[in-house]
């Protein structure tokens, strides 16, 4: 345990910055860097790169200092965030939030400073996280839908169908070797169905961290929540984690809603979020679990691996997304990831073009690391 003297020079350290560094002769572990960063990126006058009100940079740093700093002290630095950073000229003039570009990382932004937005700009905002999850649900939901139906429906398919569900075209499609031309009719031998119908053919769970640097991923999870649970083949639940565990899965109709129910930033428990996703699952087999996650476990990384581990045994589908966001892989805990790719879990980022097909091969039970190799896709590599 450290001594008050060094504990007190570290914190002055921290204080002054690095030019004091070697007076005070004060070595940061890598906690107390992580916390120095961010305490330079916004206080450090000389830095000649800011994280100005449009950088995609900006959600990160606020997860960041609500990992690091008290409650009472975000909340200072947030204020002079919005001072410093060019922040508060953008979310205190309506007309000028409506007057920038939406993207992925303005919804981001919004949502890590909703508590302290003003008032008279919060229904601006609202309308521009709206706008944004609009062209992005149009963009992702035709072939969302298109991938998981046709999935589903080849994996539905029965070769012994009653007379009610029997797929005539892909029964003449399988028969046409057999069509005589005397009687120019095809001799049906193989009948072809659409399969029973039952309440929901997979469960999906999206198991979401909603720590600062994984925002892009929460917006995108959250429009790819809304369309899932949107098809009446797929039971679709949305649960997101830092410290601790919510089930927004009533809220998935609204994405929108969804956003604004979020806490980005703050620390993680993986573990604890498996935990909690083992209680809901009740068909194994015909889960899917996508944990969307860059795998720095600030819980108990040992038992986080041994949950997963169960998940796999009793037949859940486990995928690890370190990301899913179009700024490809990001900087993950490298050690967990290759632990969960010993244990058979395809561990790698995703972008939102390709989420849609990765849920029909996950559907149709496909070899993952092979479709990831097909789209050129790097798997993080087993210890």
């Amino acid at each position: 345990m450290k001594q008050s003297e060094e504990e007190r020079l570290e914190r002055w350290r921290l204080v002054l910055g690095e030019p004091v560094q070697e007076t005070l002769g004060v070595p940061l572990g890598e906690s107390e860097l992580r916390m120095d960063r961010a305490l330079a990126a916004l206080y450090d006058s000389e830095r000649k790169a800011g994280l100005g009100a449009s950088s995609p940079h900006v959600a990160r740093w606020l997860g960041d200092i609500r990992e690091y700093f008290p409650a009472s002290v975000v909340r200072v630095m947030q204020g002079d965030a919005m001072t410093r950073l060019g922040l508060t000229e953008m979310l205190l003039q309506p007309e000028m939030l409506e007057a920038v570009e939406p993207d992925v990382s303005l919804v981001a932004t919004l949502l890590s400073l909703r508590k302290v937005i003003p008032q008279k700009t919060k229904e601006t905002a609202r309308r521009v996280v709206r706008k944004v999850v609009e062209d992005l649900e149009r963009r992702l939901r035709a072939p969302t839908e298109r991938a998981v139906r046709g999935a589903l429906s080849r994996t539905s398919r029965t070769r012994r169908p009653r007379a009610a569900e029997i797929d005539w075209e892909r029964t003449l499609r399988a028969n046409l070797g057999n069509y005589q031309p005397e009687r120019k009719s095809v001799v049906v031998e193989k009948l072809v169905g659409h399969g029973r119908k039952r309440s929901s053919l997979r469960d999906v769970v999206l198991c979401i961290d909603q720590s600062g640097s994984m925002a892009a991923s929460v917006v995108y999870s959250s429009i790819f929540g809304a369309v899932l649970a949107s098809l009446r083949a797929v039971s679709t639940r949305m649960v997101l984690f830092d410290t601790s565990v919510v089930d927004l899965s009533e809220q998935l109709s609204d994405p929108v809603d969804l956003l604004f129910g979020t806490q980005l930033g703050g620390g993680t428990d993986i573990d604890r979020a498996l935990a909690y996703c083992q209680q809901v699952v009740t068909r194994p087999a015909q889960t899917i679990l996508v944990l969307i996650t860059d795998l720095y476990e600030g819980g108990n990384a040992q038992r986080m691996l041994q949950r997963a581990a169960s998940l796999v045994q009793s037949g859940v589908k486990v995928i690890c997304l370190l990301s899913l966001s179009d700024q490809g892989t990001p900087a993950y805990d490298s050690h967990n990831a290759a632990q969960l790719t010993a244990l058979g879990i395809p561990t790698f980022a995703c972008t939102p073009d390709l989420f849609p097909e990765l849920m029909a091969a996950a559907i149709q039970k496909q070899d993952l690391r092979a479709w990831a190799a097909r789209n050129d896709i790097q798997l993080a590599r087993s210890g």
